[in-house]
């Protein structure tokens, strides 16, 4: 197993940058913070738990990248307020952000209640734009640049039995598409990766573990996602080959979107997954 990520991008694509990653401690934000600091990158690592930011940091440092951990709940806006200014104090910029934190549970729209409901919406929603004002106010408007991904979910046509996050996730949506407007020449894109194997499929409930390994049959690609793939479409959005980019959404889903209940669903095979991160580990439901 290679000690670092196997990106696809050159190396030192990143070099004399600097950017932060919520939810960083684990999951997509583990690997993304990973590929980025391999390319160059001096990356802030947020997020409420501080040993596995600290952990996800040592990571990085034993691979040769440079990371700093800053705890945090994204949901509160002073504490955002302070995080960003500490950021720009350590690092002295604020080229990228990547908008990961993120969280959910699975509840029918009629059980939820109004706490549940904020809860998720503050999370999904209200602590992603808090995080993109404070760093595009306090450092990407003054020096007419920069590169915001928000991370938001394969939330079309609805999201049954996730009705909070789907509602905050499409408000994500809809807040990149007029901050690619407000804030231009900052760039704001999204990604909305669908079912991918990382480690927050082990959080879901037991009842939830055999519907879990029933997904790759109902995806036109045959099989989920890993968090490599979501990465690479999140660095991508960050690079300069995506100048020309902004006010977009990648789907990272495999066509899930696009079936049609009309059509039955055949197996024709599948593609090559790409999992450039060296310590990836597959979650134990899909065992």
């Amino acid at each position: 197993m290679a000690a670092f990520f196997q990106s696809v991008f050159r190396d030192g694509l990143f070099a004399g940058q600097a950017g932060l990653v919520t939810g960083a401690g684990s999951g997509i934000g583990r690997c993304t913070a990973h590929e980025l600091a391999a390319l160059g990158a001096r990356v802030a690592l947020v997020g409420r738990k501080v040993e596995k930011l600290e952990a996800v940091a040592r990571e990085i440092a034993d691979a040769g990248g440079s990371a700093h951990f800053y705890a945090a709940d994204i949901r509160e806006e002073e504490r955002v307020r302070e995080v960003v200014r500490a950021v720009l104090d350590d690092f002295g910029r604020l080229d990228f952000l990547v908008n990961n934190a993120g969280g959910q549970f699975i509840a029918p729209l009629e059980t939820i209640s109004a706490k549940g409901w904020d809860t998720v919406v503050r999370t999904n929603l209200t602590g992603g734009f808090l995080m993109a004002r404070e760093v595009y106010t306090q450092w990407m408007k003054q020096q007419r640049g920069g590169a915001i991904v928000n991370m938001i979910a394969d939330m079309w046509n609805g999201m049954p039995y996730m009705g909070h996050s789907g509602a905050a996730r499409a408000g994500m949506l809809n807040f990149t598409e007029t901050a690619a407007h407000e804030w231009a020449p900052v760039r704001v894109n999204a990604v909305a990766p669908g079912w991918i194997a990382s480690s927050g499929l082990d959080r879901y409930p037991p009842e939830m573990r055999e519907r879990i390994r029933t997904l790759p049959r109902k995806v036109p690609l045959g099989r989920i996602g890993t968090e490599s793939e979501v990465s690479a479409a999140i660095v991508f959005l960050l690079s300069r080959a995506a100048a020309y980019i902004s006010g977009s959404c990648i789907r990272i889903d495999g066509a899930v979107p696009n079936v049609r209940s009309s059509y039955p669903l055949t197996p024709r095979g599948t593609t090559a997954a790409f999992d450039g991160f060296h310590l990836a580990v597959k979650p134990e439901v899909l065992e």
